[in-house]
Order: C-alpha cells, then sequence, then structure tokens
C-alpha cells in the first residue's frame, strides 16, 4: 500500500487524517501522523482558557481518539531524506527510528518569534499553547490572593501588573480576556481595587487588529480604555530584565507577567533538511499545496498551514501569500487530504482558494468586535457571533459539546477561578513530607554499594 506521513498534528496536519481516512478505500493507503503532542489545540480559544471561561482539557483534540486509522507516533521529526523517502524520527525516551513514506505532508506549524530583546528569554511567556494559557490564568490568580495580603507599595503593584506585547488578534483577545478575569475576581478581594490592578499592551505599530477597520480598532481601544486597560502605540520594548520593563518611550513597568504574542514564524525544523524553503524559512509551495524547487514539483511532497507559503490565488494575502491563521490551514488540510487521494488515483489535483471570510475576536464576556467586509459589529452581538463561529469551528462534536457545555455552566455559575498551579511542581508536597535516610544510614549504604562494586570487579 501507499504510506502517507503527516508531520505535524495541529490544524493542518490533524484535518489531513481525519479527511484521509474518510476518503481513501481499505487498504488502500496507510496514514502516518507524528507529533511531539499527543493532541492538536483549539487556539483561538486559549485566551478564554486563560481567562477561566472554557475548561483547558476541552480545547485540545486527542489525536488518538479521534484519527481511528491513522498510526499515531508522539515524537519529533528530526531528519527529511526526501531521495530515500525516509523519515528520521526522535522519541522522547529511546532511540532514533525510521519511517518509510510515498508522500509527505509537512505541516509542523509555527511558533512564537521573538526578538533577542535583554530579559525577554527569561521572564515572558507566549499564548501559543495550552500549557501556557494554563500558567498565565494561574499565575494571575495566585498573585491576586498573594497580594491581597500585603500593604499597598511597589511589590504588590509588581503582582498586580500584567504587560501584553503585541497588538495583533491574539494579543488582543487576550489582553482583553485577563483584564475581564482580573474585574471578575475583584468581586472576591475586599483588599483591592480595580485601581490596584494595571494592564498594559505594547504594540510597536500605530494601530492595533490590523484584521479590522480602523474605526473598529478605534472602538477596541476606547473599549479597553473604559475598562482601565492601557494600550501603548507606537511603543517597543527595550529591556525585560528582572521584569523591570523598559519601553522606548521612557517608561518603566514592574511586572510579575509578560505575555508576549508578537507574531509567529514558522518552525526551523527543516533548515538542511533539503526541503525548499523561501527567505521567511517557510516552505515553498503552489496553490495545489504540492511542494516546488527551481525545477518544478518536488513529487510526493505537499505542505501547508503555518509553515507553508502558500500563493493567495484571492490577491488579499499578504505578499501574495495566505496568512498563518486557522481559517487557511483548516482547509488546506482538508484539500491536501482530497489532491493525494486525487494524484492516487490519476486524477488532477485542485488550486487552493479561499477568501477570507472576515474577522471575529471576543473582548470578554460579552464585549466583541465582527468584521466583514466593509461591515463591522461592535458589543453584544459581535461576541454572540464569536462564540457561535469558533464553536462551530471546534473540530468534533464531542469537543464542541464539551466546550459549549462549559459556556452554559458559566451562565449559571461564573468563571472558574480555581488555581492549581502547584500542579507544575507535583512532587514538592511529598518531597517536602517524605521520610528521609538518616546520616548513619546513608553512609551504611554507600559502604555496602562500595563493597559490591569491588566484588563486581
Amino acid at each position: 500500500m501507499t504510506n502517507i506521513a503527516i508531520i505535524g498534528g495541529g490544524y493542518a496536519g490533524f484535518y489531513t487524517a481525519f479527511k484521509l481516512e474518510k476518503a481513501l478505500r481499505r487498504n488502500e493507503a496507510t496514514i502516518t501522523l507524528i507529533d511531539p503532542l499527543p493532541y492538536m489545540t483549539y487556539q483561538p480559544f486559549l485566551p478564554e482558557v486563560a481567562a477561566g471561561s472554557i475548561e483547558a482539557r476541552h480545547v485540545v483534540v486527542p489525536h488518538r481518539r479521534h484519527l481511528k486509522r491513522t498510526r499515531v507516533i508522539t515524537a519529533r521529526v528530526t531528519g527529511i531524506n526526501h531521495d530515500a523517502r525516509q523519515l528520521t524520527v526522535t522519541p522522547e525516551v529511546g532511540e532514533n527510528f525510521f519511517v518509510d513514506y510515498d508522500h509527505v505532508v509537512i505541516t509542523a506549524g509555527a511558533v512564537t518569534r521573538t526578538f533577542p530583546i535583554p530579559g525577554v528569554a527569561d521572564v515572558a511567556i507566549g499564548m501559543k499553547t495550552i500549557e501556557e494559557a494554563i500558567a498565565v490564568r494561574d499565575r494571575i490568580i495566585d498573585n491576586m490572593h498573594i497580594a491581597a495580603s500585603m500593604p499597598p507599595g511597589p511589590a504588590r503593584d509588581r503582582l498586580l501588573t500584567v504587560v501584553v506585547v503585541g497588538g495583533g488578534f491574539a494579543g488582543i483577545e487576550a489582553f482583553a480576556e485577563l483584564r475581564d478575569l482580573v474585574s471578575d475576581l475583584l468581586k472576591r478581594f475586599p483588599e483591592l481595587t480595580v485601581d490596584d490592578t494595571h494592564f498594559h499592551l505594547i504594540e510597536a505599530m500605530d494601530r492595533i487588529m490590523p484584521e479590522v477597520s480602523l474605526k473598529t480598532s478605534h472602538w477596541v481601544l476606547k473599549n479597553l480604555e473604559r475598562r482601565q486597560a492601557h494600550v501603548h502605540l507606537n511603543t517597543q520594548l527595550s529591556s525585560a530584565v528582572g521584569g523591570r520593563l523598559e519601553l522606548s518611550t521612557g517608561q518603566v513597568l514592574e511586572t510579575d507577567l509578560v505575555v508576549w504574542t508578537a507574531g509567529v514564524q514558522a518552525k526551523s525544523m527543516l533548515g538542511g533538511s533539503g526541503v525548499p524553503l523561501e527567505e521567511r524559512g517557510r516552505i515553498r509551495a503552489q496553490a495545489d499545496l504540492r511542494v516546488v524547487d527551481d525545477n518544478g514539483v518536488v513529487e510526493g511532497l505537499w505542505t501547508a498551514g503555518d509553515v507553508a507559503a502558500v500563493p493567495d490565488l484571492t490577491g488579499g494575502g499578504v505578499g501574495g501569500y495566505c496568512v498563518p491563521n486557522a481559517q487557511h490551514a483548516v482547509r488546506q488540510g482538508k484539500l491536501i487530504a482530497k489532491n493525494i487521494v486525487a494524484v492516487l488515483r490519476g486524477e488532477t489535483p485542485k488550486d487552493y482558494i479561499h477568501t477570507n471570510l472576515g474577522a471575529v475576536a471576543g473582548l470578554g464576556i460579552g464585549v466583541g468586535v465582527l468584521q466583514v467586509g466593509p461591515i463591522a459589529v461592535t458589543g453584544f452581538l459581535a461576541w454572540l457571533a464569536h462564540r457561535g463561529y469558533h464553536g462551530l469551528a471546534m473540530p468534533m462534536w464531542e469537543r464542541k459539546a464539551r466546550v459549549v457545555g462549559d459556556w452554559i455552566l458559566q451562565l449559571f455559575w461564573g468563571r472558574d477561578t480555581a488555581s492549581i498551579r502547584a500542579v507544575q511542581r507535583p512532587r514538592e508536597f511529598f518531597a517536602e513530607h517524605a521520610a528521609r535516610p538518616t546520616a548513619a544510614a546513608e553512609k551504611t549504604a554507600q559502604k555496602r554499594a562500595s563493597r559490591q562494586a569491588v566484588g563486581a570487579e
């Protein structure tokens, strides 16, 4: 049978495997999906996870549960030898091994893009994985518990200051949702007021949310300002050493939480693999999602999603290419499955073409923005549209039901504000109270081990 390997289990990779399972005849081909994580994360819901509106496990789609006919390998691909049609796979434990293929689909996705600003790599956290969203939520809630018992002063202000870097959709949604979380938490902390909390967003450009109209972005700025969430436009971060943020305007912010959302970049695992890349490190592709080099199509090599430079045939893409977002990744993954099946059956693959449906963002409970062409909607209706769209876009009905169930429960009991930050240090409690051998017992054990070693020699 034909062997199809998929590198990456995010939007594009998951949907490629899912649609291949449905389109392939039995015994027509094998499917192998390789990813270091055993699940796909629905990233548009990460701000709501960070704000306690959705249970974290409900926004991830386990590969093995929903891919019934796919061989799932939880490991990293560390080498691609396309001439030999072979992948080098590195598991978390054990030796490297090889996976043979006839067609390989590279959907490795993207990582958070950063710049060599002093301190950022040490103090900042992203908003691209479910683990990061959980950590941000727990940090904010724990900081409020600690700050509530402290006297006013710089130390308390630092705990109650949240800084987000990046004014795109991801940054604004995270910023607004976290502001909403803290405003809600203040009802349970009589020791604190909204004036004690400080929210700042840093954006290097002269506007936020380029996906919406300028008028809509101004509405968002005014809404955030009313909620005491301040946006610094035309401002760059110069240093973040030790949580002391120095801005290009000369302002200094002391904070315990820096959330970095200033863009994404293609994963760099492909360097030296022989896969043709363009200047930004993305894989060169043509409109039917086959990889191309200077000589034309590279047979058996496909790509999609954030890692791919796919021409935008609608003419609306930045630089002529599809922008890295979920809309394109999901649809490209579905088309790759159809195109691979077409090639296997001697048919012609189709070009990818998709007109952007618009943009929708949630800015906290009851607040949102929706932009469809020249039409803009703000406020409660846009928030309903945001939840409606993403509720339907969430993969798998089982996962949709869990997310909608969280929203319904929130109507009755509010958001879940329980912090379990200690789960990031699971052995700490046990180790603190565990009985340990005395010094004499340790010496006896060391002597016994020494005698055994001598005897073995």
